[in-house]
C-alpha cells in the first residue's frame, strides 16, 4: 500500500524552514473522574431530611404511660418483654451512642431523631441514648420522646458500664412496623 501524500525531499525541506522557531503544543485535553460517592454516605440534604423527619413524631404534649416506680423502662405493646428483660440484663451491648448533654430540648429532639434513622439505615438494632442528670428536664423527656416514636421496640435504664440512671438501652426495629 502506498502513501497517497507523499512528499518530496524540496517539499519536506520547504516544511521544515517554514516551521523552524516553533514549539511543541503539549496535550491540552483534560479528562475528568466522575465523583463517585460511597454507598453508605447520604447527601447532607438527604441526611438533614431524615432527621426533621424522624424528629416529628415527637410531641411535648402527648404523654404516654410510663411506670413511675424503678428504673425507666418501656415495651411497645406487641413487642416481647423478655427483650426488655435482655436489655435490662445488659445482653445487649449498644453500637451507637449518643450524649444530649447540654443541649436544649429542640437540639436534643432532632438528634434522638437522627439517632433512630441512624440505627435503621446502618442495621443498629441497639444504642445508648445519655441524657445526663443535669435539671432533670432531659432525663424526664427523653422517654417520653421515645415511647411515641414507632421504630422504638423497648428502651430500659442502661447498665452501669453504659452510663447508669443517666442514661437509656434502646432497642430500634429494623423493618417497618405494621399498621394493624
Amino acid at each position: 500500500m502506498s502513501n497517497k501524500y507523499s512528499l518530496n525531499d524540496d517539499e519536506l525541506q520547504l516544511f521544515r524552514t517554514s516551521i523552524t522557531g516553533t514549539k511543541k503544543l503539549r496535550q491540552d485535553t483534560y479528562t475528568h473522574k466522575p465523583l463517585r460517592r460511597k454507598i453508605g454516605e447520604l447527601p447532607a440534604k438527604r441526611a438533614l431530611q431524615e432527621q426533621v423527619d424522624a424528629s416529628f413524631y415527637f410531641s411535648d404534649e402527648f404523654q404516654p404511660q410510663l411506670d413511675a416506680e424503678g428504673p425507666t423502662r418501656y415495651v411497645r405493646p406487641g413487642a416481647s418483654h423478655y427483650e426488655l428483660k435482655k436489655l435490662r440484663r445488659g445482653d445487649y451491648s449498644p453500637e451507637l451512642f449518643l450524649d444530649l448533654h447540654g443541649l436544649t430540648q429542640l437540639q436534643a429532639k432532632q438528634e434522638l431523631g437522627a439517632l433512630l434513622a441512624a440505627c435503621r439505615r446502618e442495621h443498629v438494632y441497639c444504642a445508648c441514648v445519655m441524657h445526663g442528670h443535669g435539671k432533670h428536664i432531659l432525663k424526664q423527656q427523653t422517654p417520653l420522646w421515645l415511647a411515641q416514636h414507632p421504630d422504638v421496640l423497648a428502651f430500659h435504664q442502661a447498665p452501669k458500664e453504659f452510663g447508669g440512671n443517666a442514661a437509656l438501652l434502646v432497642l430500634v426495629a429494623l423493618e417497618a412496623p405494621s399498621l394493624e
